[in-house]
């Protein structure tokens, strides 16, 4: 046991509550996310420097963007959770797959969700979508961040026992100090990765290699998620997988070999005039 531990900030999940209607800290975060990543979005897109001759989506296209990919990031998040985190439970209690202000979202399910989301959105706007898929991953830390923000105000997917000085009582988690594995999360995903992207953009003009960013997010993600698992506590019902391995551990390993793939695809392809002209079709 340390001799130390700090104090866990017990905030009220509801930030406003007036009569049936309550606003809570878990809805807000995701609204902020979202709307942050669209107004980023929409500076690059403004930002010639950025692209020079590379075929990019309009501000118009990401405006209408955003309400496809806020589904994409629900439907897939919550829909992720209850098929590969919880199935019995919301098969017994079919009612509550709804309740998403309680949390109880998964990114792999939202990442999937958006991805269906960009393609779809990509061939009936005829939008590149290579770019508009990097355009995500340059925004997608935004949201990740509040994300898991949102996760420490609700007290849920806390650390593991340790002894760190920083370690945490979480409500609910018993009486061992944790580690705030959601604060490790909301600094990897959230700051490190937008910095990266930030760099990969703004230093090195990757937004003119169409796939690269995608797949560097991907990958650095995935990187980042294998990291911050092996402080967080596995979901209960799931526990510990083969070889101390858990299911955010696995889910995130074909990310980074399929983004790693897709970074080098994009590296290696020489931009001709014929695939310039397919891009603005696609």
């Amino acid at each position: 046991m340390p001799l130390f531990v700090l104090p866990y900030p017990a905030i009220d999940p509801v930030l406003v509550e007036l009569g049936p209607f309550a606003i809570r800290w878990y809805a807000l975060a995701y609204i902020v996310g979202i709307l942050l990543a669209w107004r980023y979005m929409t500076r690059l897109v403004h930002n010639d420097r950025l692209w020079q001759a590379t075929p990019r989506p309009s501000a118009a296209d990401i405006d209408d963007f955003v309400l496809w990919a806020t589904f994409g990031i629900v439907l897939g998040g919550r829909l992720g959770y209850v098929l590969i985190y919880n199935l019995p439970y919301f098969m017994e209690h079919p009612a509550e797959i709804f309740h998403v202000w309680q949390g109880g979202m998964s990114f792999h399910g939202g990442f999937l969700g958006t991805v269906v989301a960009m393609v779809v959105f990509a061939r009936l706007r005829k939008v590149p979508m290579l770019t508009l898929f990097d355009l995500a991953g340059t925004a997608a830390p935004i949201g990740l961040f509040f994300g898991r923000i949102a996760n420490f105000i609700n007290g849920e997917l806390w650390g593991r026992v340790t002894d760190v000085p920083w370690a945490m009582v979480f409500p609910g988690a018993g009486p061992l100090p944790r580690h705030p594995s959601q604060l490790y999360e909301a600094t990897l995903e959230g700051i490190v990765l937008f910095l990266v992207m930030r760099l990969l953009s703004h230093r090195f003009a990757m937004l003119q290699k169409p796939g690269f960013i995608a797949g560097a997010f991907a990958a650095s993600y995935g990187i980042a998620r294998l990291i911050g698992e092996r402080f967080r506590m596995p979901d209960e019902q799931i526990g510990f997988l083969s070889f101390g391995t858990t299911m955010g551990m696995q889910l995130s390993l074909p990310m980074i070999v399929a983004g790693a793939a897709l970074m080098l695809w994009a590296i290696r392809r020489r931009p001709t005039p014929d695939n310039r002209a397919k891009e603005r079709k696609a």
